[in-house]
């Protein structure tokens, strides 16, 4: 990592407000993420419901892991492809792939699920191909986002990326989505997931002028060096990664037994699901807000205090059985977990030339997204062996745990001396 990424705030980064102003084609881009990610927060409740709705003989806890596992598989294999130079494409082309492909396939689920013929198999399969650029888009986001702006610039962006993804995840999407599914059923969330889509394609032809695509894309020279190989010379940066890796790895059966734990737990459907994803946005909102106000503190010490906070969130949602206290709990964990991708992301790319952005980024979105389905396939056996409330209590405990061990990784100095840029 660069000296100025180890100083870690020691100059003045740009606000949310100025960063907006400066840059209208930034502004509109950001509006094309969020309505995307809008549709996507449908969803994370019509996806389950409509899973326990045709799961069959399959366990339930079992299906939807299985259902929400699908889309990151695919994905996995060419964001891994990308990021250790096998293959090469322009994050901007990815991106437009990523949005065609998702409107197609999920316009078809969308069709047979309105006709009653959507069965788990062809379920899982169609999020398994219409989500196959869907880390590499994720990433390509990032990236072209960033290359629009200069480096006082950085930490505002990544903040304004996270305060439109928490705003459309976690509480527009999930209470649309809700009201949605229970008006008009789980189907018609495909529908939207893939209108976003679209809107995010068309967000990204307007927006996104060619230079900061090549700026992105690290020019039109040769291929670089893999993301592996960089960050091999950047230790704090990897050890970062296997901490991210880690937490988000720890944090998926939460979302395998929410659905479990509505209906078991707090007695209610689609609706309750629904607003307690919303409070886990509000919470998350306020958070990434918030994020505007932290630009300038150290970011390594931020990042540990904000995981060893989030485990006890799922340790307290345990121990309530109210619709009300929940949402009270997945609220404040929402607040306290936002800041941490906007804050490590910006840590991360302070510190690499520009030729180094796609390889790194897209390898450490993957590595930490592939903690996704790993998470989530794992949490299906976790909860039919040791039931909901256990797998919570677990879940937090082994992230609070993760700790100590980031504390030690990311703010160990040993190794900074070989991180300088070139």
């Amino acid at each position: 990592m660069s000296t100025a990424a180890d100083a870690e705030s020691t100059a003045a980064n740009s606000s949310y407000r100025d960063v907006l102003l400066r840059n209208p084609r930034m502004a509109g881009l950001l509006l094309g993420d969020l309505l995307a990610n809008a549709g996507t927060g449908m969803l994370i409740v019509a996806m389950p419901v409509q899973t326990l709705a045709i799961h069959g003989t399959v366990d339930e806890a079992l299906a939807i892991g299985m259902v929400e596992a699908a889309p990151f598989l695919l994905s996995t294999v060419l964001a891994l492809a990308i990021s250790l130079g096998r293959f090469s494409a322009p994050p901007r082309l990815l991106l437009l792939a990523d949005c065609a492909l998702r409107a197609v396939a999920f316009t078809g689920l969308g069709v047979l699920a309105l006709a009653d013929r959507l069965t788990l198999p062809v379920l899982i399969g169609g999020l398994l191909l219409g989500s196959t650029c869907r880390m590499a888009g994720s990433s390509s986001r990032r990236l072209l986002a960033t290359s629009m702006v200069d480096d006082a610039d950085l930490f505002a962006v990544n903040g304004l990326l996270g305060l439109g993804s928490n705003l459309a995840l976690y509480v527009v999407g999930p209470v649309t989505g809700g009201l949605l599914v229970a008006w008009a059923g789980a189907g018609w969330a495909l529908f939207a997931d893939a209108c976003g889509a679209l809107i995010l394609l068309a967000s990204v032809l307007w927006c996104v002028p060619r230079a900061s695509a090549v700026r992105a894309a690290g020019g039109r020279g040769p291929r670089r060096e893999s993301g592996w190989r960089i960050l091999r010379r950047r230790p704090v940066a990897g050890r970062l990664l296997v901490v991210v890796f880690f937490f988000n790895f720890l944090y998926m059966p939460i979302e395998v037994a929410l659905p479990l734990y509505v209906r078991g737990t707090l007695h209610t459907g689609a609706s309750g699901l629904g607003l307690l994803w919303t409070a886990l946005g509000v919470g998350a909102l306020a958070g990434a807000a918030l994020v505007d106000r932290l630009r300038n503190l150290p970011q390594r010490p931020l990042l540990v205090a904000i995981i060893a906070l989030w485990a006890l969130c799922p340790i307290a949602l345990a121990g309530v059985a109210h619709q009300v206290a929940a949402m009270v709990v997945f609220g404040i964990g929402g607040l306290v977990w936002a800041p941490f991708t906007p804050i490590a992301y910006s840590f991360l790319q302070s510190g690499l030339d520009p030729g180094e952005q796609q390889p790194v980024v897209t390898l450490w979105t993957t590595g930490s997204t592939v903690a996704a389905p790993l998470g989530l396939l794992a949490g299906g056996p976790l909860i039919a062996l040791t039931g909901i409330h256990t797998s919570l209590v677990l879940s937090g405990l082994m992230t609070l745990l993760l700790a100590p061990l980031a504390a030690w990784g990311v703010l160990a100095r040993a190794g900074d001396r070989r991180e300088v840029s070139p």
